[in-house]
């Protein structure tokens, strides 16, 4: 077995599945091994650099625990059974840890080929019901607009086909992000709804490609507000409340480093908000 300590690979006991435990010097990060472009083994997934600038920032180092599962497995598998102490990029104020302050505010965004005739800016777009193809991801906030603008059905089968039509039910299935671009920019799809984060990578290295932020202005036929910004913390253990109050004092001096990394990979930077951050699509 293999644990990654900053910039190499160290080796660790075989018969030791919780290394570091007690180790101050270190921070122990869940991570998921496959989960581009968030999280990769080799380290390249921009959640593992933010990971290391937050350590450094701590005064430690970070120490991967490695999961091959889907990262929406990592708090229950790993971080609750102790496995490691922090996890990254998971949603404000999510239920079911404890989170730091924000780091940093992430949009939904359409993506569109450059020299596409549709002009889509916003979920009141009139060349939305002109899309032939639009990709998004089953249960986001991107679904909920497709059902309330009444183009859901007509780009469902389309949207099931991002997974080769591989049946859901009690099985968690991630729609690769890399694919959703692909398809905009070989002209499979006419658009795509996606989050920021997930495909600001693919976008970024195609140049015929290009990112529409969307407005944070919805609300549903109940006049709720669907959002579509959301903000991203780090999470520890409900009781571990050392360890977050050590997180957030370290942020202000990771935060520099944070926002070049997330510039880097083309996320679009927005503004944190004063108010109370909402849960978005990563809970």
């Amino acid at each position: 077995m293999l644990v990654a300590l900053g910039l190499g690979v160290v080796p660790a006991l075989a018969s030791d599945e919780n290394p570091y435990a007690d180790d101050k010097t270190v921070l122990r990060v869940c991570a998921a091994s496959e989960e581009e472009p968030y999280s990769v083994k080799d380290g390249s997934g921009f959640e593992n650099k933010i990971a290391e600038a937050l350590a450094a920032a701590m005064g430690r180092k970070a120490v991967f625990k490695w999961y091959n599962k889907p990262a929406i497995y990592l708090v229950r598998d790993q971080l609750s059974l102790k496995l490691c102490d922090v996890v990254v990029g998971l949603d404000t104020g999510d239920p079911r840890v404890l989170t730091s302050a924000p780091y940093y505010r992430a949009p939904y965004v359409f993506i569109q080929r450059k020299d596409s005739k549709l002009s889509i800016k916003d979920w009141s777009s009139p060349d939305l019901a002109k899309a032939d193809k639009i990709g998004f991801v089953p249960g986001s906030p991107a679904q909920t607009m497709m059902e309330k603008i009444g183009l859901f059905n007509v780009h469902f089968n389309y949207m099931h086909s991002l997974t080769d039509f591989q049946d859901r039910r009690n099985k968690y299935t991630r729609i690769s992000p890399r694919r959703v671009v692909g398809e905009v920019a070989n002209g499979t799809a006419n658009a795509a709804v996606m989050f920021a984060p997930e495909v600001a990578r693919y976008v970024k290295a195609n140049a015929e490609l290009a990112m529409t932020v969307i407005p944070d202005d919805n609300v549903g036929a109940d006049g709720a507000k669907i959002p579509q910004h959301f903000d991203q913390s780090f999470g520890v253990r409900e009781d571990d409340r050392e360890l977050r109050d050590a997180i957030d004092a370290a942020l202000p001096k990771a935060r520099p480093k944070i926002e070049a990394i997330l510039a880097a990979e083309g996320i679009p930077l927005l503004p944190l908000p004063k108010s109370q951050p909402v849960r978005g699509p990563r809970s």
